[in-house]
């Protein structure tokens, strides 16, 4: 656990760690989707020194969220997965696009 967290967090952190290695995930990556989601609530609520913009801004929180990124699927990629899409590709000016151009680009 990060230096100055507490019991709740503490707490918090073993039961993400042991839901995640339940799922299957390796020790390393249940510590690591662990230490993430605490790190980013106590960001949120001001516990932290430092805290990033998408810790703070994101509308949703980790707990709220519950694996929502996750469960939307090949349905609907993320730009980001278009985008390795469009470089694999070599489409032109796909720096440049948003979303739906890159979706569009690529013919879906």
């Amino acid at each position: 656990m990060p230096a100055g967290s507490n019991k709740k967090r503490e707490r918090q952190y073993e039961h993400i760690k042991e839901s995640a290695e339940q799922r299957g995930e390796s020790t390393r990556r249940a510590k690591e989707i662990a230490a993430r989601t605490v790190n980013k609530e106590r960001a949120r609520s001001g516990e932290s020194k430092t805290a990033g913009k998408v810790s703070t801004r994101d509308r949703m929180s980790a707990s709220e969220r519950g694996g929502h990124r996750s469960h939307t699927g090949a349905e609907d990629p993320t730009r980001d997965q278009l985008y390795a899409e469009a470089k694999k590709r070599n489409i032109d000016g796909r720096s440049a696009m948003n979303k739906q151009e890159l979706k569009k680009a690529l013919g879906r």
